[in-house]
């Protein structure tokens, strides 16, 4: 997110109630409804919803996890079939799907010519929930210069606003340490996507937009692209992350390592945290697979709009920054909760 925002795990639906549902039609589905269910890696999925399982504090959820801590991977799809049933939520309007990933960049601890732009931490004086200084602001009149704030620098102005919007990321430093830093606040400002300003301006239509445009874009022209930058008041702030395994990947939402074409970002107003999704992914390379909502975003709202998770490092970038694809969401809730919630009961 921040596109990665650290949420609450008593949301609505989550923890029971339907009140996020009341203006969204809710349908139950089958399992056969799901396409490529039957060929998915359902075993994959079952380890993926096994590391939030416990977080998960609803009665409903409680027994389910028990289940799931003594099950085996090999009946996993057995699992899912018995214990939970697929739900959509929504009107017919086609999902969203992007992706996002973990960037991995050079930087250092101290600045010097080459490395000048710095990550902070946040400011004391910012409160959760309260709204600060844009972005245009914190930078043009630099507010935080000079405070003791910085973490690492970065040599490229571009790379540190895209690592805000991924909200995580592993900065490379010369001794061939690494440090992973992770989204630790915000200034309270609503995201603003820089893609869709280059197309209302009229510079490129919407399907000619990826992540790897709009920093080739910024660079070949700074000044302009600098105000394309502000153009998002939104600014994020890290924190150091020390405590997670250098081959697990980031924190997500639920502050436990996600995983990479298993975690998905969404909307928890709509879909649960920890609980499993199926995705039905079109564009050039369709995805249908089990996926578990572990992650939230500031540019991920609706019930039918989702980030995948694609991985560390500039490979997985490419891939990530270049999706923006229609389908369909459909989330897996135990029995009772989507009977009660369908009106099935």
């Amino acid at each position: 997110m921040s596109r990665r925002l650290v949420a609450a795990l008593c949301l609505g639906l989550a923890m029971g109630g339907a009140g996020a549902h009341a203006d969204q039609p809710v349908r139950l589905l089958s399992f056969e409804d799901l396409k490529g269910w039957a060929a998915d890696d359902h075993g994959a999925a079952l380890s993926v919803f096994r590391e939030t399982c416990p977080d998960l504090d609803a009665p409903e959820w409680k027994s389910v996890c028990a289940l799931a801590s003594q099950q085996d991977n090999s009946s996993a799809r057995q699992f899912f079939e018995l214990l939970f049933r697929p739900v959509l939520v929504g009107s017919g309007t086609p999902a969203l799907f992007t992706g996002y990933y973990e960037p991995e960049l050079q930087g250092a601890r101290r600045p010097d010519a080459r490395f000048r732009y710095p990550i902070y931490r946040k400011p004391p004086e910012l409160r959760p929930g309260t709204r600060w200084h844009t972005r245009r602001e914190i930078e043009e009149q630099g507010l935080l210069k000079g405070r003791g704030l910085e973490i690492a620098w970065l040599e490229d102005p571009v790379e540190l606003f895209f690592l805000q919007v991924q909200g995580s990321g592993r900065i490379r430093l010369r001794d061939g340490s690494a440090l992973r830093v992770g989204y630790g606040g915000k200034n309270g400002h609503d995201y603003r996507s820089v893609g869709q300003e280059l197309v209302r301006r009229g510079i490129y239509r919407p399907h000619q937009v990826s992540a790897q445009v709009i920093r080739s874009w910024v660079r070949r022209n700074p000044q302009a692209g600098q105000d394309l930058l502000w153009h998002n008041p939104s600014y994020v702030f890290f924190r150091e992350i020390g405590n997670v395994p250098a081959d697990k990947g980031p924190l997500g939402a639920m502050n436990r390592s996600i995983t990479a074409m298993r975690t998905v970002a969404v909307d928890p107003a709509f879909t649960p945290l920890g609980a499993p999704v199926w995705i039905e992914k079109g564009g050039g390379t369709p995805l249908h697979r089990l996926m578990v909502a572990q992650d939230t975003g500031s540019a991920i709202k609706g019930p039918q709009r989702a980030d995948i998770f694609y991985g560390t490092g500039e490979a997985a970038g490419r891939v990530a920054g270049a999706v923006r694809d229609r389908g369909r969401m459909v989330v897996l809730l135990p029995i009772d909760r989507a009977l009660a919630l369908t009106g099935a009961g």
